[in-house]
């Protein structure tokens, strides 16, 4: 949490510097599920060095903050990273439908993301303890009555759209919930667009407006290139049906380059580099200026 706003407000610092208060005066919270998907990964024989894993984070975000101006975030910065590779986003693409049709989906998302596998297919308990930290903490805003900007990073989209579907159309929540509505919603590095990750989404099967969310006004999607996770990285035209149907009033995509450095090599699915970069600084400042709170909220806890 403190890496992520820390790296927004940078953004928002270097561009909008009159708006750094706004963005201050602005609850903020976070759905937290770390502790699950490591007690997974532990169990799946993984390690997590977590004070080196923040340092590396903090370092990333100081050379980012070191980058002067907005324009210096194109692709001729991005071509000058260390290890920067189109290889992975090269396989999603092109392995990705033809598994998809030998139903092999999974075992190729498993290799690259084995809590993403998990949360999708997995037989354990991981995805709906995972929905319940996101579902509680949105349901506690939509009590308060809270104007929300959501926003999500890689499985945590998927996550979140799950949990907005169940919102909008279960019988134990949507009476209460499906008129709530998230007034932004920011995705960044998501998975949605992979036909086959789609399929397996809450509300799937269902026809029409029944398979989608009906709490979102309005989707912002940014996605990087050489980001494997978003290597479909356009979702206007998956969820059209959604405009179609008047479930959402816009779904824009943006393509940027995400220049963080994780470990002396380019990753461009980054949180830090996405949270830094300009158009996420401009979405976040815009929705602030169309109206969100300037003071924060006094809640007890």
């Amino acid at each position: 949490m403190d890496v992520s706003m820390a790296a927004l407000r940078a953004g928002v610092e270097r561009d909008y510097p009159d708006q750094v208060a706004a963005l201050d005066g602005v609850f903020k919270d976070i759905a937290y599920y770390g502790d699950l998907t490591n007690a997974l990964l532990e169990s799946l024989g993984k390690y997590y060095d977590e004070s080196l894993d923040l340092g590396d984070r903090r370092n990333a975000l100081n050379s980012l903050r070191a980058v002067p101006a907005r324009k210096r975030f194109g692709i001729r910065q991005y071509d000058c990273l260390p290890g920067k590779s189109a290889f992975r986003e090269f396989i999603a693409d092109v392995a990705a439908p033809f598994l998809g049709t030998l139903g092999l989906t999974m075992p190729l998302v498993s290799c690259v993301s084995k809590d993403c596998a998990e949360y999708l297919a997995g037989k354990s308990d991981y995805a709906n303890k995972v929905r319940e930290r996101v579902r509680n903490k949105l349901c506690a805003m939509f009590d308060r009555g809270d104007q929300i900007m959501l926003i999500t990073h890689g499985l945590g989209c998927l996550v979140s759209y799950d949990v907005l579907w169940d919102l909008s159309h279960e019988p134990q929540y949507n009476e209460k919930y499906a008129n709530s509505k998230v007034d932004a919603w920011l995705t960044l590095g998501a998975p949605l667009g992979d036909n086959n990750i789609r399929k397996r989404l809450r509300g799937a099967k269902e026809k029409l407006a029944g398979r989608f969310p009906t709490n979102v006004i309005s989707w912002h999607n940014v996605a990087a290139e050489d980001d494997y996770t978003c290597h479909d990285n356009t979702l206007a035209d998956d969820f059209k049906k959604m405009m179609q149907h008047h479930l959402v009033s816009a779904v824009h995509d943006y393509h940027i380059y995400n220049l963080a450095v994780r470990y002396g090599k380019s990753n461009p699915h980054s949180s830090v580099g996405y949270y830094i970069h300009p158009r996420v600084a401009k979405i976040v400042v815009d929705w602030i200026s169309a109206g969100a709170m300037v003071e924060a909220p006094k809640y007890n806890y």
